[in-house]
């Protein structure tokens, strides 16, 4: 039986779990879930949290601007990161690559086959790709999107049947509830025009998206005909209980 295969895109705010540091938990309890479901899916992840990941370690002079720190913390914490992965995900028998891609890949035929083949050999052979911005090189995530973009787009090129953004609300909210203090889910849209009507501009804390960027993640997978489902991964099992249709969530229909 042939696998179905799912791009996970897991936010700043979900591996630290809105603290100020990686939550080796999480990494755990995302494994873990993984390991529950590799026999019916197959997983690639697009991840963020090397910024994170070095301010637990370092505090850097400002020797330039802003966005060169960030680069550097990036290129300090992406080590980390990894290795956080690698051995929670050992543990449980799981095997994990890391990919660092750049915007400008997607816009080069060459380098995107090579990115599809490269993911596709390490996915065979049960490696799990993780997949990051090259940070070093591109400042698109620290500027622009939290790697939601960055998660379509892979998702687009490698034909994925599902796209799972992991964020730290129960998928989108009615702009009327959160006016009021009781946030309602939309559980399931269609058309994307509605969808951004709702949606607030306030970036997450960690993060740099926000709902707009996954709104815009979603039309970029829409239109490659893949379903977009965002999700509360803050919640322990927020993988399988969504998969099973036990938790609040937002679908997003091709």
């Amino acid at each position: 039986m042939k696998k179905k295969r799912i791009l996970l895109k897991i936010g700043s705010n979900t591996l630290t779990k809105e603290t100020d540091q990686i939550s080796r938990e999480k990494i755990e309890d995302i494994g873990r879930q993984i390991n529950i479901l590799k026999d019916e899916f197959e997983f690639i992840i697009v991840s963020s949290g090397a910024i994170a990941a070095a301010k637990e370690f370092v505090k850097l002079e400002h020797h330039g601007q802003e966005i060169n720190v960030k680069q550097a913390l990036a290129s300090i914490g992406q080590p980390y990161l990894m290795r956080m992965f690698q051995e929670n995900f050992r543990e449980l028998g799981l095997f994990t690559s890391q990919c660092l891609l750049s915007y400008s890949d997607f816009e080069n035929p060459k380098s995107k086959g090579n990115i599809k083949n490269t993911i596709d050999i390490l996915v065979a052979n049960n490696f799990i790709p993780i997949i990051n911005e090259n940070d070093t090189v591109a400042t698109d995530e620290i500027q622009f999107g939290d790697n939601d973009k960055l998660a379509a787009l892979t998702a687009a090129l490698l034909h994925v049947d599902l796209l799972l953004i992991a964020t730290n609300t129960d998928g989108i909210y009615t702009k009327a509830s959160l006016e009021n203090g009781k946030p309602i889910t939309i559980s399931e849209a269609s058309g994307l025009v509605e969808l951004k009507q709702e949606i607030s501009s306030e970036k997450s804390t960690h993060g740099t998206g926000g709902m707009q960027s996954k709104i815009e993640a979603a039309t970029i997978a829409s239109n490659a005909n893949i379903d977009t489902w965002i999700i509360n991964g803050i919640k322990d099992n927020f993988i399988t209980e969504a998969l099973n249709g036990v938790s609040h969530f937002t679908k997003i229909k091709a």
